[in-house]
């Protein structure tokens, strides 16, 4: 199996999308590579730097029968195309009673810890989770996130892929062929019996550095991917707390409304798992303040391994 960096594991899904399927286009306003030599200018549209309009015209293109996949590049783009996610694009499909599909993917790069300020640097999927009608992917692997945006770009609703910048130069193993990930199936990247810890994009990545160092103190921590947020596979998170006993949330986004007080809710809002616990659950978060520049600050706001280690050994005691 060849090795590939995350961010060229995402140009292989949309460029095999692309070549398996006609209907499937681009819109953003800049591209990495060259699409736009093999595709040509009527399927990769270079728009103008506006996100509401590239956004409605997604959604417009997938209601006439395209499957458009729209690069709003940085999350922070996002932003401006609220009410065209918000009010078109997540509730379309209902309001038309089913009778159209929408299969519109909207990309964008996502996450801190690569001195691009505030506005650069942010996590706001839980935003996202918020508006029902979306499905949310949240790669952590090159192989996952190949799986998971093919998967998406063949899904007939509005999907919304977090790309985390931080995991773009991180190489793996990706499956040759016609790779696809379901959503909504979560994965247990390394098993383990005396703890969970359910990271979230970049995280899974420290999770499991995490865990290699803490095996060699006889500490076995199991390391859950959800992969998708919405749908959650909270019974695969579930089953694994029910084995371990223990769970810890590593998400950096901040803590308040968030993927992780979602995951922990769901844990504990069922009877059999909340009484397999043997201690609290714990969650290791951002600080609930803009990320800032200075790379000093923007290490002490964003969770590592150290806060991740205190965590797993506050729920031993």
């Amino acid at each position: 199996m060849r090795e590939i960096t995350f961010a060229q594991a995402l140009d292989e899904a949309v460029a095999e999308e692309m070549r398996r399927d006609e209907r499937v286009i681009t819109l953003g306003t800049d591209f990495t590579g060259n699409p736009h030599k093999e595709f040509g200018p009527a399927r990769v549209r270079f728009t103008p730097i506006s996100e509401s309009v590239l956004t409605g015209m997604g959604l417009g293109a997938a209601g006439c029968g395209y499957r458009p996949i729209v690069n709003w590049r940085m999350v922070t783009f996002s932003f401006v195309a609220m009410d065209q996610v918000v009010n078109q694009a997540s509730k379309i499909r209902y309001m038309f009673g089913g009778q159209a599909d929408f299969p519109v993917t909207y990309r964008c790069s996502t996450g801190g810890g690569m001195n691009l300020a505030a506005q650069h640097s942010q996590s706001p999927y839980s935003m996202w989770m918020h508006v029902a009608g979306l499905k949310i992917i949240l790669p952590a692997t090159p192989a996952d996130a190949k799986g998971l945006l093919k998967s998406a770009i063949r899904d007939n609703n509005p999907v919304v892929s977090f790309e985390c910048s931080r995991l773009n130069a991180v190489a793996g193993p990706v499956p040759d062929g016609d790779h696809l990930v379901p959503l909504g199936v979560a994965d247990v990247k390394r098993s383990g019996s005396d703890v969970t810890v359910v990271g979230l994009a970049y995280y899974v990545q420290e999770a499991l550095a995490v865990a290699a160092e803490l095996a060699q103190e006889g500490i076995s921590v199991e390391v859950v991917d959800p992969r998708t947020l919405v749908p959650l596979d909270v019974e695969t998170i579930r089953a694994s707390v029910r084995k371990t006993g223990r769970l810890v949330i590593v998400d950096e986004a901040p803590p308040t409304c968030s993927a992780a007080a979602e995951i922990a809710a769901a844990v504990v809002e069922d009877s059999t798992t909340f009484r397999a616990l043997k201690s609290a659950v714990q969650r290791v978060c951002a600080a609930p303040v803009p990320v800032p520049y200075s790379p000093t600050l923007e290490k002490a706001a964003l969770p590592d391994r150290a806060a991740i280690i205190a965590a797993i050994r506050c729920t031993l005691k």
